[in-house]
Order: structure tokens, then C-alpha cells, then sequence
């Protein structure tokens, strides 16, 4: 997979050559300095993002060079997204927050766990009604992995899920991902975390947008 990035006469090479493949059940780390296209490759996998070259498939379907309304749909049918923060409205409650991405997903019951039950099997449903802004640096990670799990994705594509977050919270989180690989889920995760890496089927190193041996 390429990307490239132009501004005026500047061209960035974001990603060069990459390639990767994620099997149902595993876990795979994406390593790197800062700036290496670890962001970037997972936006592209998320359908995010457009790869300049390379073709993504999900699934067994193609999400990449589509357009933006059926990569969207794809994304919604296939894939769940946790980023480092920004996963949950302020506005809304947490389990308002999880009802929502699965009001705006695809109905795969009985597959996908009601919002309550999710957020129970995240460790947090005592704090169902709770407001973002009231919620622990773990809690709020373990909320923003329920509503990327809201509608059961075949793929989990998390960017820095644990960089804020202390080492007992980072422990529970990525036990969190260890059971939903378990369960059959393929999950991807960006990270510069050791105990991610370690905990990884694979782990994929990018060094200036380019995949080390």
C-alpha cells in the first residue's frame, strides 16, 4: 500500500510499499517512531482514508477506491474504530453514546450485544448514565471500546488506545483486546507500548512510511 500526500510542489511519502494481513482471532501491533504511518495505515485499513496506491479488502470486499458513501458503509458493517480519545460525545451519556453507533450501523443480531450487556462485559455498566467528562481515563477507554464493538465488527482498528492511560488501566484495556481477538475478532493496534507489541500475533514495524524486515 502507498500514500502519498501533495501540498503545492511538496510532496510526503506516507506510506511506501506496506502490506499486512490480519486474520480472524489475531492481533496485530503496529510499531513505530512518531510520524513513521502508523496513523495513516490504519486509517487506510479503516477505509478512512484513501490509499494512493495498494488495495484494502475486508472481509473479503473491497473497501478501498470506492466511494465515500459505500466505504462508509463498509465501515459500518465491518469494521469498529477506537482512537487514543475523541471516542464518546460530550453531549451524550456512555450508554446513549454505544446506542448510537449502533443506531448507525448495520443490524447483525443476534451477534451484537444490547448496549447495557456490552457495557457489562466491559467492566462498566454501573456507569451507563455517566457524561464523558465523568468518567476515569480507564473507564473512558473501556467506553470508547463499546461503542467501537457496538455492532460486532469482523475488525477492531485501534490507534493509541493506551497512550494516556496508567499501566493498570493499559493492562485492562488490553485485556479487553486479547478477549475480543479470542472471540473472533481481528484486531489491529497502533501503538508504541511494549506490552501491546508483546501481546501481539504480529507485530509490524514502519520506519518512514516503510514496513521493516
Amino acid at each position: 500500500m502507498y500514500r502519498f500526500y501533495r501540498a503545492g510542489e511538496e510532496e510526503t511519502l506516507a506510506l511506501r510499499g506496506v502490506s499486512l494481513t490480519c486474520q480472524r482471532g489475531e492481533i496485530v501491533a503496529v510499531t513505530g517512531p512518531s510520524g513513521s504511518g502508523k496513523s495513516t495505515l490504519l486509517a487506510c485499513l479503516a477505509g478512512l482514508d484513501e490509499p494512493s496506491g495498494g488495495t484494502v479488502r475486508i472481509a473479503g470486499e473491497r473497501i478501498s477506491h470506492r466511494s465515500e458513501a459505500e466505504r462508509a458503509r463498509l465501515r459500518a458493517e465491518h469494521v469498529g474504530v477506537l482512537y487514543q480519545s475523541g471516542n464518546l460525545l460530550d453531549h451524550l451519556s456512555v450508554i446513549d453514546n454505544v446506542q448510537l453507533a449502533r443506531d448507525l450501523g448495520v443490524d447483525r443480531s443476534p451477534t451484537r450485544s444490547k448496549p447495557g450487556q456490552l457495557l457489562d462485559l466491559l467492566g462498566i455498566g454501573s456507569r451507563a448514565a455517566a457524561w464523558p467528562d465523568q468518567l476515569s481515563g480507564g473507564e473512558a477507554a473501556r467506553a470508547g471500546l463499546a461503542v467501537a464493538l457496538a455492532n460486532a465488527p469482523d475488525v477492531l482498528v485501534a490507534d493509541e488506545p493506551t497512550g494516556e492511560l496508567d499501566s493498570a488501566s493499559e493492562d485492562a484495556v488490553l485485556d479487553l483486546l486479547l478477549q475480543r481477538a479470542r472471540a473472533g475478532t481481528a484486531v489491529v493496534v497502533a501503538s508504541h507500548s511494549p506490552a501491546v507489541a508483546a501481546a501481539a500475533d504480529q507485530v509490524v514495524t514502519l520506519v518512514d512510511g516503510v514496513r521493516q524486515a
